[in-house]
């Protein structure tokens, strides 16, 4: 498999990074993310639809309307492994101990509740959908994105993202899988800069980053080639 593409802008959010010049300083070095580390605050969604967001929807929602005020946007495509878990596990908490279940939790539960909430807050009525893949979620979203491009569509806006994972899960996951609310948008159009071509040799172990972040990490660092690993397969990229 090989394809390629353009990014013309990003945005990221995680505990303790932020602002662009956070992740400029972050990018070269080898460190992960402080999961204790506040989430920065946020400056373009609406209070009242914040409280009602859980931790990954306020950030993937936040980070697509600061990249709709500066692009015109033509799809959207919001991925996310774990979707809604948050919510997911307080209605099965409450089943499990015979309580009532929030309306605001059933309501929001579906795994495109966030990119919904964008386009409502955004009041734009843009082509939209998510998608979920485990390990490989981004890269096989970015596959999304190409089809959307040779589709017709001119620039699409793509938001990698998922929520806290509940304590009650942490003991069956597997070391340095990422347990903390984070989102990464970014702006695609079609051309060359990028170039994506497939290894065979997935790995199951988790690297301790989201594939969207590893990806980030070296765009930042203007790297001309590298990995990101799958569960499947091996993405390898290279720059033009």
């Amino acid at each position: 498999m090989k394809y390629s593409l353009t990014l013309t802008d990003w945005q990221a959010r995680a505990p303790g990074l932020s602002d662009p010049t956070h992740w400029l300083d972050w990018a070269p070095g080898a460190a992960g993310i402080d999961s204790a580390a506040p989430q920065g605050k946020l400056t373009a969604l609406p209070m009242m639809t914040a409280r009602r967001l859980s931790s990954g929807s306020k950030l993937a929602v936040e980070c697509g309307l600061s990249m709709l005020q500066q692009h015109t946007i033509d799809a959207v495509l919001y991925t996310s492994r774990h979707g809604e878990l948050e919510r997911n596990y307080r209605i099965l908490e409450a089943l499990a101990k015979q309580q009532p279940v929030s309306p605001t939790d059933f309501a929001l539960s579906v795994h495109n509740s966030a990119v919904g909430n964008l386009t409502i807050v955004a009041q734009q009525p843009i082509v939209s959908s998510s998608l979920s893949a485990g390990k490989d979620t981004f890269q096989q979203g970015l596959l999304e994105v190409v089809s959307l491009l040779q589709a017709g569509y001119k620039r699409v806006l793509m938001v990698d993202f998922d929520g806290a994972v509940p304590a009650f899960y942490h003991q069956n996951l597997q070391a340095n899988t990422p347990t903390w609310a984070y989102a990464a948008a970014f702006v695609f159009e079609a051309g060359n800069q990028l170039c994506c071509t497939t290894r065979a040799g997935g790995d199951e172990a988790e690297t301790g980053l989201p594939q969207s972040l590893t990806f980030l990490r070296h765009y930042l660092n203007q790297d001309s080639e590298f990995t990101v690993g799958g569960e499947v397969a091996q993405w390898c990229w290279s720059r033009a």
